[in-house]
């Protein structure tokens, strides 16, 4: 073990030279600083140097004033003995030298911890902050400003709902939260949240520099157009065709990868403390057991966006962000969306269409008699035809079947407002070869529109991405109106105006098939209508899977099990095979395997913070002594504490390894005697070495131990050696494999016919669809009165009726069906205090008639606009409030201080407001309420 000046001189010196500290130069750096400690400041325990304190490393900023304290422990001890130590050291030369407090460090060279006093509470961290970094801290902690008071910019969010989500996130930053979580339903807006928090915390001198977290290109691009149009003066990372990380922009929006390899780059990577906010969009486990490294790596504060429904958000999840189960920093659903007056969020209908084939399967009972004769005249055995029908798209294709499914979509999806093409429309489909099949059927159905009605859009085709791109034109021009995705489009992707979604693959993920169908949740803007989608009330969703039906029975989806990656089980492997081999005393093979674990531990990424901070713990195999006696309690380490590192090896020729892995696996089987697993894993090994292509020259050079191999004399004489000869001389070879081509599926063109198509109930506004009904039979009677009734048609004119004419419009439309009464309108229309000519005049055009939860929405929509700086309390007190008056339609001084309201505080109104406001709120719903 390393003593402190050792430590020092060997690791925490080139530390501090990566975050670019000279350590020789004083204007820099200065070791055993000097700090002269007055009798009546507390000082450490006591020394030789009496009232002088001397502290290991002190940064200096550009002007010679001290930016932090470093203090520095041997490698064998704990960090965090410095902790106090160096705080001291802090506090004392903020007091003997005035100044700004510095910033706090402690370190055993493997492990360094950040504290901002005063601030937060001490944080490990994974390596020192460069001098720019530095005086970044320093100047967000003189500048910040205080969030309550910080306007926030509602022409970017300016809906109730996303106020709330940003005062949240605001409130919990000043109460030094550094991480939260934010669920809210696809379409409500998230991004734009994002933006306008941002700007907020810019504005406020909280943050400088913002990573934003995506995980596909095309989400990359349409964050990037986001803060472009919200926040054009923000400079902004990548532009167009910029590959190279850069240091002097503001917005940094990256994907997953791209930033694991910035931050494991061993030349040109970022400092740990580069970001003040990382964002990080669709936060769920998938995400985090590939990618936390990132999140780990930075220190910063983080924010993280999902659509997940909370009710099935993983545990973890919740965690990372440090929230109670189920309890987020805010959320906001689908539901609450859709129940809003108006809604925030499109509702939508399920139309099941199901048929024959994938009902009951294809074979000679289904087939019908004229497809069996064309069979028999093609030479196919009938009685040879018998597939299930989950087997459609995997093992069979029938043309037949995909033909039905688009005739059906293009009868049954809704129309652009000429009534002929299908508005926007995403199909998903279950392969890349399935999504062509389609395409090419939309081709032959319907030649009239010349290949441009439905196009392939997956992440594989180049000419998917960019300007004028296939995504592009799918987005921004009339044609195509059908994309056909294979995972792309499942997520993400914002695109207000599709009308259809066709799910032609079952899906059994419950949050994929939730993203899936937020794709039509989006609403138009009104100032960005397009000619191809002029209106959009609800969306409809074709489900040829029973989708649907899979999760009214299995609401959470079916569990994946999570796959342990090949590094770890190679290395478990040969853990096993040491073990076996100390228990049946082959010290040859031991040493031998002990070599190659060696090895393998040498391979781990350096650079890779679940490395580095394991390295105080790896200490632990750097003498000799740890690997020539073995002992349990060293193996337990291996096993749970080594082992799971090997997740970071991303870099590697996986198909050699693989080999290893079953060659070490064979072999503990032949150590441990267990024939009936060596016999088929053998087989396993000899298929895999049988598809070795002799053809290729590096491959035909080990032909004899190819040959070899393959033989029954090979195994039975199978050795140590020859088993390391495979993996040293056939492991290279492995990825020159020609794997065996798998059958092609069965493929028919046989004629299929629906056995089922209805509506199915799903979501949560269909117990409301009598009354839409019903409104659009009054309203269609009205306007078809329009063309015959003259009093109607004076009114149209904008002329007045007088009360005699008025009357009698009233009776003729009471005897016409649907019944036309004025307490069915009031209901239909959901305003209470509407009299009968504004109804029809509202149904006419003539003039708006906004609904009596409409009017309230809007006017406390208003009211939180021009009072932005309200806190969330105060606005869960209005959101409250609200719905309190629309499900009333009155109120009292005396309810404001009566429950619900008290549940927010116990004094109601009183406890939450101050006069002047509660004032203003009373001014606010009176007026609501005499409307």
């Amino acid at each position: 073990m390393k003593t402190e000046n050792l430590t020092r001189k060997e690791i925490i010196d080139t530390r501090l030279a990566t975050a670019g500290w000279n350590v020789t130069d004083r204007m820099q750096v200065i070791e055993e600083f000097e700090i002269i400690v007055h009798d009546n400041l507390i000082q450490e325990s006591k020394t030789l140097y009496g009232s002088h304190q001397f502290s290991d490393y002190v940064l200096l900023g550009r002007d010679g004033k001290p930016l932090a304290v470093v203090e520095a422990k041997k490698t064998s001890v704990d960090a965090t003995i410095g902790r106090e130590q160096a705080k001291q050291y802090c506090n004392n030369i903020h007091i003997t030298q005035g100044g700004e407090l510095p910033f706090c460090f402690y370190t055993n060279g493997h492990d360094i911890y950040f504290w901002d006093l005063d601030n937060y509470p001490p944080k490990k961290v994974h390596g020192f902050p460069t001098r720019d970094d530095l005086e970044r801290y320093v100047y967000i902690r003189k500048s910040r400003k205080s969030l309550a008071s910080e306007l926030i910019n509602t022409s970017i969010a300016g809906r109730d709902y996303q106020i709330r989500a940003i005062r949240a996130v605001m409130e919990a930053i000043e109460k030094r939260k550094s991480t939260f979580l934010l669920v809210m339903a696809t379409g409500t807006g998230k991004t734009r949240v994002c933006v306008a928090l941002v700007d907020a915390l810019m504005r406020g001198g909280w943050v400088e520099r913002v990573l934003f977290l995506v995980d596909r290109i095309a989400l990359q691009n349409q964050t990037l157009d986001a803060f472009k149009e919200y926040l054009p003066n923000e400079p902004r990372f990548p532009k167009p065709y910029e590959k190279e990380i850069v240091t002097d922009r503001r917005i940094y929006i990256s994907t997953y990868p791209t930033m694991l390899n910035i931050i494991r780059d061993e030349v040109k990577t970022l400092s740990p403390h580069f970001f003040d906010l990382i964002v990080v969009d669709e936060s769920h486990r998938s995400i985090y057991n590939t990618y936390q490294e990132i999140l780990d790596y930075f220190n910063t504060i983080t924010l993280g966006l999902t659509a997940t429904p909370t009710n099935v958000i993983d545990h973890n999840t919740f965690q990372l962000f440090q929230c109670e189960d189920g309890v987020p920093t805010f959320a906001f659903s689908y539901e609450e969306a859709i129940d809003h007056t108006p809604p925030y969020l499109s509702d939508f209908q399920v139309m099941k269409i199901k048929t024959k084939f994938q009902e009951k399967g294809i074979s000679k009972r289904t087939i019908s008699l004229e497809d069996q004769k064309k069979l028999i005249l093609e030479g196919k055995e009938i009685r040879d035809i018998n597939f299930e029908g989950s087997d459609i798209e995997k093992t069979v294709i029938n043309r037949g079947t995909n033909s039905l499914i688009v005739r059906e979509f293009m009868e049954e999806s809704i129309k652009d407002a000429n009534g002929v093409l299908p508005g926007k429309t995403i199909f998903f489909c279950v392969t890349k070869a399935h999504a062509r099949r389609i395409e090419e059927i939309f081709d032959s159905l319907y030649p009239e529109y010349k290949g441009e009605l439905a196009k392939v859009i997956v992440s594989d085709d180049p000419r998917v991405y960019g300007k004028g791109g296939l995504l592009d034109q799918f987005i921004n021009n009339n044609m195509p109106r059908i994309a056909i995705s294979v995972d792309m489009l499942d997520t993400g992707i914002d695109i207000r105006e599709i009308t259809n979604l066709v799910f032609a693959k079952p899906v059994y993920s419950y949050t994929k098939f939730w993203q899936m169908i937020g794709r039509g949740t989006r609403l138009l803007e009104s100032d960005k209508i397009k000619p191809w989608c002029t209106k959009k009330d609800s969306f409809l969703i074709l489900d040829c899977w029973d989708n649907f039906e899979y999760f009214k029975l299995n609401p959470k989806g079916k569990e994946i099990n999570p796959q342990i990656p090949l590094p770890v089980r190679l290395f478990g492997l040969r853990l096993d095979k040491i073990e076996k081999a100390i228990e049946k005393k082959e010290s040859k093979i031991f040493s031998k395997e002990i070599s190659k674990l060696k090895n393998q531990i040498g391979q781990l990424p350096k650079n890779s913070i679940v490395i580095l901070d394991a390295k105080h713990e790896l200490q632990r195999l750097e003498g000799e002594n740890f690997f020539a006696q073995l002992t349990s309690d060293k193996i337990e380490f291996l096993r749970n504490f080594v082992k799971p590192l090997f997740r970071t090896i991303s870099h590697a020729d996986f198909k050699a390894m693989r080999f290893e892995k079953d060659i070490v696996e064979v072999s503990l089987t032949c150590l441990s005697n267990e024939k009936h697993k060596f016999e088929t894993l053998k087989e396993i090994i000899i298929e895999e070495i049988g598809e070795l292509p002799l053809s290729v020259n590096i491959v035909a050079k080990e032909k004899l131990l190819i040959r070899l191999s393959q033989t029954n004399n090979f195994w039975l004489t199978i050795t140590e050696e020859k088993f390391d000869e495979l993996i040293e001389k056939l492991a290279p070879l492995m990825k020159f494999r020609e794997s065996v081509i798998p059958l092609s599926p069965a493929k028919f063109n046989l004629k299929d016919v629906l056995s089922e198509k209805e509506y199915v109930e799903f979501g949560p506004m269909h117990e409301a669809l009598t009354i839409t009904k019903y409104r659009d039979l009054v309203e269609l009677k009205i306007n078809e009165l329009l063309l015959a009734n003259p009093t109607l048609q004076k009114l149209k004119r904008g002329m007045e009726l007088s009360e005699t004419e008025t009357e009698h419009l009233a009776e003729e439309l009471y005897e016409e069906h649907p019944h036309i009464t004025i307490d069915l309108l009031r209901r239909v229309y959901n305003h209470r205090k509407a009299v009968f000519m504004q109804f029809i005049k509202h149904i006419l055009g003539i003039e708006i008639l906004h609904s009596f939860p409409e009017t309230v929405s809007q006017a406390f929509g208003e009211f939180i606009n021009t009072h932005n700086y309200l806190t969330s309390r105060q606005l869960q007190f209005l959101d409250l409030l609200s719905k309190y008056i629309i499900e009333n339609g009155a109120l009292t001084r005396k309810n404001l201080i009566e429950s619900p309201f008290t549940l927010l505080h116990p004094e109601g109104i009183r406890g939450i407001f101050n006069p002047k406001q509660i004032e203003e709120i009373l001014l606010l719903t009176e007026k609501i309420i005499a409307a």
